[in-house]
């Protein structure tokens, strides 16, 4: 058993997944595991080409290929409510934006894009027009009503946003369906957890503790931030504790009504049955 080559690891390098891997990577010995960083929409592409092994991915990038995948246990990107980074920012009143209104989209992931779409269909009953463009507000603004950042890019334009409405798309799947929202799942491809079960178990473990260390002690993440990222220690700070990166029963919960929604629109074209990563060197610990 085992792979005759490193396992690539692929890593979303925005802030809202700094807390899984802070401490992670010191855990990894270097040559035998690899870290590729990446935007969200090209570690999906790199991940379904099987370019990497494990990765941070899009929910819905998982969706349409998940009999492939695998997931790490009770990891995930999500929110309870409001998550800060996945922004409609608008121009207009809403009720222009919903009446033949144009939307520009970012490039970087594709779970917030369906997660906005559902909400036009489902929770508003609209359906403006949309536009995919790079991820800068100013530009987007130009050609269209609103625009949709995530991340980093997002968290930017919300502190220059003036003179504009803005809606958090967590906080508003939450006061509209009831249960939080998962934008980001931890995936390993089929083959790989196959051949070199104690390699992902070894990435798993060390995504956990890192996961566990950064809750338990938010003040490095949060320095980090504000020396790389700008802000107060104050955002930052509501900012880590606002979101989950656990995936219990509650956060699949909310992320199966998701896959069944884009179903229903015809976002994705069957039903996803999410498969878990078994870690058998903890069976064999309890044991």
């Amino acid at each position: 058993m085992g792979l005759n080559r490193p396992i690539t690891i692929g890593r979303i390098d925005y802030a809202n997944v700094w807390p899984i891997f802070h401490y992670a990577e010191e855990q990894l010995p270097e040559g035998r595991y690899i870290i590729d960083r990446r935007v969200p929409s090209a570690l999906n592409r790199a991940m379904q080409q099987g370019l990497i092994d494990i990765t941070a991915m899009s929910s819905f990038a998982y969706a349409q290929d998940a009999d492939n995948y695998l997931l790490l246990p009770d990891l995930s990107v999500s929110a309870k409510g409001r998550v800060n980074s996945i922004l409609l920012f608008m121009k207009v009143p809403l009720k222009q934006v919903l009446n033949g209104g144009r939307i520009a989209l970012t490039a970087t992931s594709a779970t917030s894009v369906n997660l906005l779409k559902m909400i036009m269909s489902l929770y508003y009953g609209a359906n403006p027009s949309y536009v995919t463009m790079e991820p800068s507000l100013e530009s987007m603004l130009e050609e269209a009503d609103a625009a949709l950042l995530i991340g980093d890019p997002a968290i930017h334009a919300s502190w220059r946003s003036e003179g504009l409405t803005v809606i958090d798309l967590g906080e508003l799947w939450r006061s509209w369906t009831g249960y939080g929202m998962t934008f980001a799942l931890f995936a390993v491809r089929k083959e790989t957890a196959e051949a070199d079960p104690a390699a992902v178990a070894t990435v798993l473990h060390a995504l956990t503790d890192s996961k566990r260390l950064s809750m338990r002690e938010p003040q490095p993440l949060i320095e980090k931030a504000c020396a790389q990222l700008g802000g107060l220690r104050e955002y930052w700070s509501r900012y880590f504790q606002e979101l989950s990166y656990n995936f219990g029963t509650d956060e699949q919960a909310g992320l199966s009504l998701y896959f069944d929604y884009a179903k229903r629109l015809g976002l994705l074209d069957r039903e996803v049955h999410m498969q878990f990563f078994v870690d058998h060197t903890a069976l064999q610990v309890n044991e």
